[in-house]
């Protein structure tokens, strides 16, 4: 497949694992609970506190965090408090900001280098911490925990998560 999205916008579904989709399905709740027209990159990293696999609990265990208080934080962080209420949203191209779609593309790519057709939430959450100016990483970055270091902990992580 030449791109993640089919001809009508909306996101393929045959590059997600079922665990991917119900984080993209949550990112698009925290989307509309934090009042935001389109999914940004931090709405991708709550879908995935909301809703983590065994790999991003692990990556949680070995940061230490704890997974509902971090999703608090970060639906606080990013809640617009006074704007217009939200249309729905869809997965569709049209709904996800130019770094959302982007770090979808380098989460597929980094799925398909690992020899696999489906992106996995694991995939998701390397590439946030790997994607140059994540303002994920650079939340994390302000109480001195680098993007080198959720990466580092993510791969490790990932290595141990059952398959």
């Amino acid at each position: 497949m030449d791109d993640i999205f089919l001809p009508s916008g909306r996101l393929s579904p045959d590059i997600l694992d079922e665990a991917t989709a119900t984080v993209l399905r949550e990112s698009l709740a925290h989307t509309r609970a934090t009042n935001w027209d389109s999914v940004r990159t931090p709405h991708l990293f709550m879908g995935l506190l909301a809703a983590p696999d065994s790999g991003v609990s692990s990556w949680a265990g070995r940061l230490g965090a704890d997974l509902p208080g971090l999703l608090d934080q970060f639906r606080d962080l990013f809640n617009q408090e006074n704007a217009e209420p939200v249309p729905p949203l869809l997965l569709n191209r049209e709904f996800l900001s130019d770094n959302v779609i982007r770090l979808l593309r380098d989460a597929h790519g980094r799925a398909a280098d690992s020899g696999r057709d489906r992106v996995t939430p694991m995939d998701l959450l390397i590439t946030l911490f790997t994607t140059p100016n994540s303002i994920v990483a650079e939340c994390f970055e302000r109480i001195g925990v680098t993007a080198a270091k959720l990466t580092e902990l993510a791969v490790l992580a990932e290595r141990q998560a059952p398959a």
